[in-house]
């Protein structure tokens, strides 16, 4: 019988980010909490069992939705339903836009935050996919200072980012790209990807990154390295068919094959290519 109910555990609410990394720091085994959309279910199930709690709600300014130089710069504390419905992130970003917008229910998207999914890291998580095709950069701080790390490098494994123990992930960077464009297959329970497949155009380069099929994102780029200008459907079809030897380690579950994950990383990449194009 699973427990209904989490360890005991201490509960901290800074107002500040330098208070919230002082207790990170300070506080053995310790966790920052926003939305708790996956950390609570955890706790409550004692998969995870925190000392304490670093509830980061009460800090101002952690969700802001800005434009940076031309870029996106996001609060980690931005909501999804935020991220969809922001006029800025349409214009710069549509993918990311639509990417928020199909994530888990109206619950899931008014609570759980952009930070939180990062950090997270789950393979079948939309956003790792989405900002390693966008070329994202990732603000964390920590008691020792602060710094900036690639998405490329970000997600390191299941469950697991480039973050270091004490340190707190703050912003997200997206450079302006509107020729981007997400399409995955979702599980018809849980909204996650099964597979999914993020496309951008931008200063005459395609990127391609394909997410959920592995532990972590996979940048299948090279096999879309030859296209250029506006390709025929029939060009973007050949180019796509060439992702699923480029996914090596595909995962395989009661639901879907690694086989089927590939070939639906095939799939959706087709689709990803041909809207991110049509956005040119």
């Amino acid at each position: 019988m699973y427990p209904s109910r989490p360890a005991e555990f201490a509960y901290h609410r800074p107002t500040s980010v330098d208070e919230a990394v002082a207790l990170l720091a300070e506080v053995e085994d310790s966790r920052p909490l926003a939305g708790g959309h996956s950390l609570l279910p955890a706790m409550k199930l004692r998969l995870s069992m925190p000392a304490a709690l670093v509830d980061l709600g009460r800090i101002a300014g952690l969700d802001g939705i800005d434009d940076d130089g031309g870029a996106l710069r996001i609060g980690a504390l931005a909501r999804h339903a935020d991220v969809a419905a922001s006029p800025l992130v349409q214009r710069l970003c549509p993918a990311l836009a639509e990417t928020a917008a199909g994530i888990g229910d109206p619950q899931v998207r008014n609570r759980g935050t952009i930070g939180g999914s990062l950090a997270h890291a789950d393979p079948g998580a939309d956003y790792p996919t989405v900002v390693s095709a966008l070329g994202a950069t990732v603000t964390a701080v920590s008691a020792r200072g602060s710094r900036d790390l690639d998405a490329d490098g970000f997600f390191t494994g299941v469950f697991t980012t480039a973050l270091e123990p004490g340190e707190l992930l703050t912003s997200v960077r997206i450079p302006a790209t509107p020729a981007s464009a997400y399409a995955k297959h979702p599980h018809p329970a849980s909204g996650y990807a099964v597979a999914g497949a993020a496309a951008a155009v931008r200063d005459g380069a395609v990127r391609l990154v394909v997410g959920g099929v592995t532990g972590t994102p996979v940048d299948v780029s090279q096999a879309v390295a030859a296209l250029g200008g506006r390709p025929s459907a029939d060009e973007i079809a050949a180019a796509a068919a060439r992702v699923p030897e480029l996914l090596d380690g595909a995962l395989g579950d009661t639901y879907a094959s690694a086989e089927y994950r590939r070939h639906l990383g095939s799939v959706l990449a087709r689709r990803a290519l041909t809207q991110a194009f049509e956005r040119r």
